[in-house]
């Protein structure tokens, strides 16, 4: 039989989904579901968008440019403009989604055994682009006691070696809804000065940022314009998971070029979700506001349910939609599984995404889940008092 390939066989399973098939056994048995394992927002997606789409007139759906069209390109950096992100069209390729945009990233700036320094947990994908490319990730780890705040730097400077090449943030994170401060990224922007690396921030949740604060860009740092690299999507911003159009921004023409040349290899992004996603970006800031307060009253509920279960340690986010709970068990994948094929409360039951696989360092994580709070306050809370219900019966 032929043999698959080692980078197949070490291709990581996502831990968001591996659980799909007990899910959908769960199912056939009549359970109900509360699905707190994904990102997929219940938000609806702005009307102007799906208009651009129902009322362009067509006949032939051909290839867009493989950088994306350029009124597109155009009006995506009169958007950043709002956010004091100062590009030009030239400066962003389009791309199928954040996913692809870190795939060109990762082939852009790294040959195979090269070195990416990430904050961990991260976004479970990361281990995922980095084995397609065959680089190594080198975790620094934050932990749920400073609420997944930035490591020291100094535990970065540790890490750095001749092989490395990149540092990779999500800001606000997933899994942890973490949002970097100015500060933060100040202190990061200075060590890839110092030691001349790229510095890749995930900025997909740009918009989602709570109590208060301000998202501060990497592209923001002039010092570091040669370094940064902004990855983005309009699958969470607008709730468009499924057109699957990201990009990638830096003001470096280097990697750029050698992006575009990535991006003519797969020859364009997908014609119709760029109009819809062109059309999105003349949505009201009453949409998001309304967006917003929604998901500032979801994470106060969900917070402070978890809060009440003995045995449970939560960070609060200050971003996204996502936070990190640790549980009084011992693997939390055994939990997950458990939850959907051997327990319910009144037909009722809870799909969470186990955090170990958010983590590179083996072994770490296992106690802890990821919460995607994209659900109703009422079906928070009852989701809440399932898992509350389940910790008092399950046995490791």
């Amino acid at each position: 039989m032929p043999a698959i390939s080692n980078k197949g066989q070490l291709m990581p399973q996502s831990p968001i989904r591996k659980l799909v098939p007990f899910a959908e056994q769960a199912t056939k048995e009549g359970k109900s579901i509360y699905y707190l394992n994904i990102g997929q927002p219940d938000i609806k997606t702005p009307k102007i968008a799906l208009d651009a789409v129902k009322n362009f007139d067509i006949e032939t759906l051909a290839y867009s440019r493989s950088e994306g069209s350029e009124t597109y390109r155009d009006k995506i950096a009169s958007y950043y403009a709002k956010h004091d992100i100062l590009v030009k069209h030239d400066n962003i390729i389009v791309t199928t989604g954040g996913s692809e945009a870190l795939l060109f990233a990762f082939g852009s700036i790294m040959d195979v055994d090269d070195e990416i320094i990430i904050p961990e947990p991260f976004y479970a994908n990361y281990n995922g682009f980095s084995t397609a490319s065959g680089v190594k990730v080198v975790p620094v780890i934050s932990k749920i006691e400073d609420n997944f705040a930035l490591p020291p730097i100094e535990e970065f400077e540790k890490l750095i070696t001749p092989k490395t090449k990149a540092i990779l943030i999500c800001n606000p994170g997933n899994p942890t809804g973490y949002l970097y401060s100015k500060e933060e990224i100040k202190k990061l922007a200075s060590i890839v000065k110092k030691h001349d690396l790229f510095l890749i921030a995930d900025e997909v949740y740009r918009e989602f940022v709570y109590d208060g604060n301000v998202h501060y860009s990497v592209m923001q740092e002039e010092d570091i314009e040669e370094n940064a690299i902004m990855i983005d999507s309009v699958s969470k911003r607008y709730s468009m998971c499924g057109a699957r159009v990201g990009c990638l921004v830096s003001k470096n023409k280097n990697v750029i070029e050698t992006v575009l040349k990535f991006a003519q290899a797969r020859l364009s992004p997908p014609t119709l979700a760029q109009i819809a996603s062109e059309a999105a970006l003349e949505t009201s800031q009453s949409y998001f506001d309304a967006v917003i307060e929604e998901y500032v009253d979801r994470r106060n509920t969900l917070i402070s349910e978890l809060q009440k279960i003995d045995g449970v340690k939560v960070a609060k986010p200050k971003g996204a939609f996502y936070c990190i709970a640790e549980l009084p068990v011992k693997n939390s994948d055994d939990f997950a599984q458990w939850l959907l094929e051997s327990f319910d409360v009144d037909g009722e039951t809870i799909m969470v995404a186990p955090a170990g696989g958010f983590y590179s360092t083996p072994r770490v994580g296992l106690n802890q889940i990821r919460i995607a709070y994209v659900l109703k306050k009422e079906s928070l809370v009852k989701a809440v008092k399932i898992l509350k219900e389940a910790l008092k019966v399950y046995k490791d």
